[in-house]
């Protein structure tokens, strides 16, 4: 490993390669609780230094693993094998704004904010906002997939990215996709490569596909006596033509431990929230809001408030805002996972998940992406606590059965990474997951790319 790192020396200047115990803690785990310790870190700077990493990486069989800023929860990132940590934060430049052709190029170390502050003085937005847009990278976000909120309108980072430049497991820069938005010519590999979690290809540049600021928002509140009137609301608004930009909701669950730290102003018999935001040009965005307060007042609803100025925006944003720091509060180790069932059965996991809860006596929170069915599952458990975390272990395996049977998957934006890995034969048929190991194979022959990751290893 000395001479492996000796040559790394001739690719990376001092500043760019660190080998010292403290620095590799730094870059040893991820938001997954996950840790392993690299040989060494490294930051790429340019497309060239990634390809002689690669070859590098093969010739020596040195594991690499390619990471953002590390916020992650699936334990992506975690270099399990140890190897090379490559963080591509220095790789952090917008090359291009083109308005013209509603397109950004820009480096994977580029942070989600950045890109959305730099397009917006041009009166664009690229869709994916995930929660964590202030830190999390553009590369990422790839990586993942992952979205946010704005999904349920706008799409995932799949249908907002038009071509990617990286470099695979052999060493090669290649290029994907188009310029345009549209193309047909060769396999869609720019699709494949978003969401693989970097066990395929190193992104090293990136052809995003911008969408116009909304002239307007609105933003609503709805409160509902139980569970079941939320979910019939969900399916209402989703069937009608104006679909919103954000369609957010919280359970009861959620709802009693945000009333413990904090008053949110809801009413008495509150069970289920939904936060529905609506967007639009300026002369239609009352009516299309008045349609869909229409969609969500279902039985059961307590109330309904609008909100047109950013103070009372920042007033009924703030019973969800609460949650995160309460979750924090009570259970700073909970396991989150962030399942997807079709919406017109987000009812039976709810009703699945409170009963998984009252059988194993872990109380398990639900809040998440509504319009899409994206449900983020918080287990509310103390790791070094043995017993409870059997009965965890127990509970998750209940919670991803549910799921599948529903006709879900698994994750929707978190990713597989390490965490998820075992159970992705649950989900994926026997045919289905060996064409996948062999295209890893094409991709990476020597297995030298983030190994351990997002697929078993073939039998």
């Amino acid at each position: 490993m000395a001479d492996f790192v000796h040559q790394l020396g001739k690719i990376f200047p001092a500043a760019d390669l660190l080998t010292g115990q403290a620095d590799l803690i730094a870059y040893s785990y991820d938001n997954s609780q996950q840790q392993v310790i690299p040989q060494a870190v490294v930051f790429p700077r340019s497309a060239g230094q990634v390809q002689s990493l690669v070859k590098m990486c093969v010739r020596h069989k040195i594991p690499l693993v390619a990471r953002g800023r590390g916020t992650g929860t699936a334990g992506a990132s975690v270099p399990v094998a140890g190897g090379v940590a490559a963080s591509f934060e220095r790789m952090n430049n917008i090359l291009e704004i083109d308005p013209d052709n509603r397109l950004a190029r820009v480096e994977p170390g580029v942070t989600n904010q950045q890109l959305q502050q730099a397009v917006a003085a041009h009166g664009f937005f690229w869709p994916p906002d995930p929660t964590s847009a202030a830190a999390c990278t553009i590369g990422g976000n790839l990586a993942c997939n992952s979205a946010g909120p704005r999904a349920v309108k706008y799409g995932t980072p799949r249908e907002n990215t038009l071509g990617l430049q990286a470099v695979s497991g052999t060493g090669e820069l290649f290029k994907t996709g188009v310029s345009t938005t549209k193309g047909v010519v060769g396999y869609d590999l720019t699709r494949l490569l978003i969401g693989s979690e970097g066990t395929l290809a190193l992104t090293t540049q990136a052809v995003l596909k911008l969408m116009p600021l909304p002239e307007s928002k609105r933003t609503l509140q709805a409160v509902y006596n139980n569970m079941q009137a939320a979910t019939q609301a969900i399916s209402a608004i989703m069937a009608q033509p104006v679909i919103p930009c954000a369609l957010e909701f919280m359970d009861s669950s959620a709802i009693r431990m945000v009333k413990k730290y904090s008053d949110p102003g809801l009413p008495e018999r509150a069970a289920a929230l939904l936060m529905i935001e609506v967007d639009g040009a300026c002369n239609a965005i009352d009516e299309l809001t008045s349609k869909v307060a229409a969609a969500a007042n279902t039985t059961g609803c307590l109330s309904i408030e609008t909100a047109a100025t950013s103070e009372q925006v920042a007033k009924l944003w703030r019973t969800r805002k609460a949650l995160s720091p309460a979750l924090r509060n009570i259970a700073p180790k909970k396991i989150n996972e962030d399942v997807v069932v079709p919406v017109s059965r987000i009812p039976e996991l709810i009703d699945g998940l409170e009963k998984l809860s009252t059988s194993s006596g872990i109380p398990i929170v639900n809040f998440g992406h509504a319009g899409n069915g994206n449900i983020h599952v918080n287990l509310l458990i103390d790791p070094d606590d043995p017993i409870q975390m059997g009965a965890a272990d127990t509970c998750l395996a209940a919670v991803f059965k549910l799921v599948l049977e529903l006709d879900g998957t698994l994750s929707g934006e978190h990713g597989v990474g390490l965490v998820k890995r075992d159970y992705i034969k649950q989900e994926l048929d026997p045919v289905s997951l060996g064409l996948m190991q062999r295209i890893k194979r094409q991709f990476d022959p020597k297995n030298i790319l983030n190994p351990g990751k997002s697929l078993p290893d073939p039998d």
